[in-house]
């Protein structure tokens, strides 16, 4: 199956081409030479490749963050804002037989991951700061502006995103994947910090277009990494006007609302409420 390129990226969606991705790093990182990235799908060039996964089989995942889709979303998301020069697979690092051919790219086995010409970045923030500085973006701010974004970033970790991967995670995961009943404890749990953050969220929004001021940053896509699936997580955006206004920004992205428009991708099982 050929890749689809779509604003600078390019998908492919084929086991043979996740298996030239092991054989190439197998190769050539496990031997200590360079990655040359852009040989998967081009004879020359210095382009970059992130291998994610979306939607797989919920057989072959073994924990929970195996089944959340945020973090492959900003990924994504992040290269397609960027109009970064990226190849993207499908991977499954935990499926039967994979783990070796992922350890040395990810030693915890976690998705997404970089693959750049001296070997990889993983984690989605250091993703995006090396996306980012890459093209020498603003969008993961730098000097007297970088503090602030790190701020955010830690600070919506523990709290607004957290809050909003809790509730998500009852509400939509384990309906979508038939991973057991929802406990109503976590839910409200998670209901009671997405209200207790999302009151200082709001407050912070107010005088501000964005949060780092009046152009959007890699705090703001990161902030929001489980608001797209608000439809199942069923969050009470509209009772903070400014963060349900922020959002509605973010929506008006491209590269945010739709970050898979274009490319091979399978669609998330479909989320019934019922199971709950």
């Amino acid at each position: 199956m050929s890749g689809k390129r779509h604003r600078g990226v390019e998908h492919r969606h084929d086991p043979a081409a996740v298996d030239r991705v092991h054989q190439i790093a197998e190769t050539r990182l496990g031997s200590g030479l360079q990655f040359d990235l852009a040989g998967l799908g081009r004879q020359q060039g210095e382009g970059q490749h992130i291998c994610h996964w979306w939607a797989a089989d919920a057989a072959s995942r073994q924990s929970r963050d195996e089944f959340e889709p945020g973090v492959s979303r900003l990924a994504v998301a992040v290269a397609n804002y960027l109009g970064s020069d990226i190849e993207f697979e499908f991977a499954a690092p935990l499926a039967p037989g994979n783990a070796e051919k992922f350890r040395h790219l990810n030693p915890n086995l976690r998705l997404p991951i970089l693959l750049v010409p001296e070997g990889s970045v993983w984690e989605t923030d250091a993703i995006a700061c090396r996306l980012s500085q890459s093209l020498g973006h603003r969008f993961w701010r730098s000097g007297s502006e970088e503090p602030e974004m790190i701020q955010w970033l830690s600070w919506g970790k523990e709290n607004f995103v957290r809050a909003c991967d809790m509730v998500h995670f009852e509400r939509g995961t384990k309906q979508r994947y038939g991973i057991g009943p929802v406990h109503d404890a976590a839910v409200s749990a998670g209901l009671s910090l997405f209200e207790e953050s999302a009151v200082i969220l709001d407050a912070a929004l107010e005088h501000r277009t964005w949060l780092l001021g009046d152009e959007v940053s890699y705090a703001d896509f990161r902030m929001a990494t489980f608001l797209p699936f608000n439809d199942a997580a069923d969050l009470p955006l509209h009772r903070h006007a400014s963060v349900e206004r922020w959002y509605r920004q973010l929506e008006a992205i491209p590269a945010w609302n739709d970050p898979f428009e274009g490319l091979i991708a399978p669609a998330l099982p479909p989320h019934d409420p019922g199971e709950g």
